[in-house]
């Protein structure tokens, strides 16, 4: 229960820093190419810095066991997020990205750390790399109608693909950092939260909001993303041993989030309907504040019932 009313409380304060990120945007503080020059610090320094920091732990036998575990609920979850989006969504491409595709970097990672722990970043680091790994293969194959190849070179030089081999091979080798670097990996991994959700009261900033609200689609694209997907991913993980509970709360969560930012990228960088896109994230993200505090409860009575 302690771990809903955390998530409520931060959910609603990345609710107000949407809020700052939007007066921001119309006081003309941030301008549009202000909000990517955001963006590339999440991408390329903040998120990478995040995904490190939570590697830095203790290597037991138990942690190495939840490492595996939670990259085979990742890669299952993803997998049926995928087959469900696209059996609702056949004929609409960023419906199908949108709703097979959550935002667990930027919207899940703090909720994570809020509720659990800055540990507990270790157990999405696979969700991270089979989402992004997925959306630059399937997903850009969805959006240009073409079949999808992994650019291997690509791949390896992404910022979440470096930081996931750094961080996995610090836990390994347990390699000691100065006590300097490891507050400054701290003090970048805390922008993740102020910065994304500016960016999200950016993009609602540039909504028209009363067509938003109007275009039917993005309520269905919602309740595919926000309810149908963690419901399936909460049935997914009742086999699993109540010793890992912060793990799967963890996948929960990250399963839970709204619409990943990254489609308005894609949407753009492949010209389709990008006003579409970003009004899938922004009316997501809204509704999140909602739906996750409400998936977790659902999941604590779930496994209070069960014991």
């Amino acid at each position: 229960m302690q771990t809903v009313f955390t998530l409520i409380q931060q959910t609603g304060m990345m609710f107000f820093l949407a809020g700052i990120g939007f007066l921001l945007f119309k006081t003309k503080k941030i301008s549009v190419e202000g909000s990517k020059s955001i963006g590339n610090i999440l991408i390329f320094v903040v998120l990478p810095c995040v995904i490190v920091n939570g590697f830095l732990i203790e290597r037991t036998k138990e942690r190495i066991i939840a490492l595996g575990l939670s990259a085979l609920l990742a890669f299952t979850i993803l997998m049926i997020s995928v087959l469900i989006s696209r059996l609702i969504f056949k004929k609409d491409a960023i419906a199908a990205f949108g709703a097979a595709f959550s935002n667990p970097g930027f919207f899940g990672v703090p909720l994570i750390v809020a509720s659990l722990s800055d540990g507990a970043v270790f157990y999405i680091a696979s969700f991270i790399a089979f989402l992004n790994l997925l959306q630059w293969t399937y997903g850009v194959a969805i959006m240009t109608g073409q079949r999808g190849r992994i650019q291997i070179k690509k791949l390896i030089c992404a910022p979440f693909f470096l930081a996931i081999v750094v961080g996995f091979l610090l836990f390994i080798t347990q390699c000691p950092l100065s006590g300097l670097l490891t507050k400054t990996l701290s003090a970048l991994a805390g922008l993740n939260t102020p910065l994304a959700m500016f960016t999200v009261g950016v993009y609602l900033a540039q909504t028209d909001l009363i067509a938003m609200f109007k275009r039917k689609q993005l309520y269905l694209i919602c309740l595919v993303r926000l309810l149908v997907i963690p419901l399936i991913s909460l049935v997914v993980m009742i086999p699993i041993s109540a010793k890992y509970a912060d793990l799967k709360t963890a996948i929960l969560i990250a399963s839970a989030c709204p619409v990943g930012s990254n489609i308005a990228v894609y949407a753009q960088l492949h010209e389709k309907n990008y006003t579409y896109a970003v009004e899938a994230v922004v009316v997501s993200t809204l509704f999140s504040i909602v739906t996750i505090p409400c998936i977790i409860f659902l999941a604590d009575t779930s496994m209070q019932l069960l014991l």
